[in-house]
């Protein structure tokens, strides 16, 4: 990959025992004042951070191979994302566009009708979370249709508000104790090749089939979808299973919904995951790496979709706040210049290189994903689903300095999420980790 300029020495460093002094100060302060609900997995305070490193309060420098949760695309501090945020606080930090509008909303949604997948007119609305965009999405969808229920999937991840909880699959920790949730919700079967063995076309039937003989399109507002799942384990359906859905949504009067939140914007080697099979959704629903950071979301798709809710039905105080639309504009004018999406498609080509050896061990079932988003399941000799040996892999990287992130509804997915600015050094340093890191623990099952 094309080298790149750095302001941090992109370097993986670790002195001393982790956590390191000042940062067991920090996290003592956490316990006190922080909600025990959020805690983090990092055993590092960060003060730094730049292209794909973490530096904590002690000095110690992390590989980066989460992003903040697939946020910091184009780096936690790229210079250009920085200076147009601090132009922007310089003249309004907020004034709701609901009430005194500003150019840099209309120019955000600009660019998110032209970069979205589809050629026919396009209109778009700020947020702040994805689950805010989700919720809004689906609320636009009843407008349209005037019907009422929604269709999502086995191993879904939405968001954690009420109705978006409800779209989430999994139960602990999102769900437990936080009901009752939104009614009106469906679940059907998703598209899994490595455990259901069903062709795309195959998979897209059963789940029609349910939607058909539960629900009733006569009833569904819209099916929601992440063309490749996140928290539920990177799961990439097989081919010919999204087309398919699409196809008889687009026979019933019912919205599709690409959740595009973790794999849009050039995650997956593509500006947007559905550009794989070419699919084209009615809606989009847009987040994290839209903003090198800072808080924006986005529902974006067909203009006559979009124009259903009433004026005044959708909005929000913060939503499309003019420090972060500035920090948009800026993050997707660097995604086009550095071509992330080809840096991405270059990503896979190394993690493969570098993880596929461990495929031979007949204890990894599979290396799954596209672009810098890519996902490692871990099983038993059995073929077990293999949760222990995970999370030992996850806390071995950690002590030696990469941050890496686990998911599955299993518990024993291993998630890749670099920034894509990602020198090749640094990358393959945080790769071998991984791979030494995997080597211990099952050498430690068979001592």
């Amino acid at each position: 990959m094309q080298d790149l300029h750095y302001r941090l020495p992109q370097e993986r460093r670790i002195s001393g025992d982790l956590p390191g002094a000042r940062s067991q100060e920090l996290s003592a302060r956490r316990e006190k004042a922080v909600a025990r609900a959020l805690t983090p997995g990092l055993p590092g305070y960060i003060v730094d951070a730049d292209g794909g490193v973490l530096v904590d309060a002690d000095g110690n420098s992390f590989v980066d191979f989460a992003s903040g949760i697939a946020v910091t695309t184009v780096g936690a501090s790229d210079p250009k994302v920085v200076a147009a945020i601090q132009e922007a606080a310089t003249h309004f930090s907020h004034t709701c566009f609901m009430v005194s509008p500003y150019e840099a909303y209309v120019a955000v949604c600009e660019k998110l009708n032209e970069l979205t997948p589809g050629s026919f007119d396009k209109k778009s609305v700020l947020l702040n979370s994805g689950a805010e965009a989700v919720e809004n999405a689906v609320k636009i969808a009843r407008a349209y249709t005037k019907k009422h229920a929604v269709v999502v999937f086995d191993n879904a991840y939405h968001g954690r508000t009420n109705l978006t909880l409800a779209m989430t699959a999994k139960n602990k920790p999102y769900k437990s104790g936080f009901g009752p949730l939104s009614g009106g919700v469906h679940r059907v079967p998703m598209s899994y090749p490595l455990r259901d063995d069903l062709s795309g076309k195959e998979a897209a039937d059963r789940a029609i089939s349910k939607i058909e003989t539960e629900i009733g399109a006569e009833n569904l507002a819209c099916v929601v979808i992440e063309p490749i799942q996140g928290e539920g384990g990177f799961i990439e359906p097989a081919e010919g299973f999204l087309p398919a859905l699409v196809e008889w949504c687009n026979s019933n009067d019912v919205v599709f919904i690409a959740d595009e939140i973790q794999s849009g914007l050039a995650r997956t080697g593509d500006w947007f995951a559905c550009d794989h099979e070419g699919i084209i959704p009615d809606l989009v629903t847009i987040a994290k790496g839209v903003a090198g950071g800072m808080p924006l979301s986005a529902v974006t798709g067909r203009a006559e979709i979009m124009d259903a809710a009433q004026p005044g039905g959708l909005g929000g105080t913060y939503g499309g706040n003019p420090v972060a639309c500035a920090a948009a504009l800026a993050t997707l004018e660097r995604m086009q210049e550095l071509n992330l999406n080809g840096r991405a498609r270059e990503m896979e080509d190394i993690i493969r290189e570098e993880l596929s050896p461990l495929l031979d061990s007949g204890r990894v079932a599979e290396i799954r994903g596209r672009g810098g988003m890519i996902a490692l399941e871990f099983v038993e000799a059995s073929g077990a689903p293999d949760a222990a040996t995970t999370t030992a892999i996850a806390a071995t990287c950690k002590e030696a300095g990469v941050l890496i992130l686990t998911c599955g509804m299993d518990g024993n997915v291993i998630r890749l999420l670099p920034p894509l600015v990602m020198p090749e050094t640094l990358l393959r340093d945080g790769l071998s980790v991984l791979v030494e890191a995997f080597h211990t623990a099952i050498a430690g099952q068979t001592a």
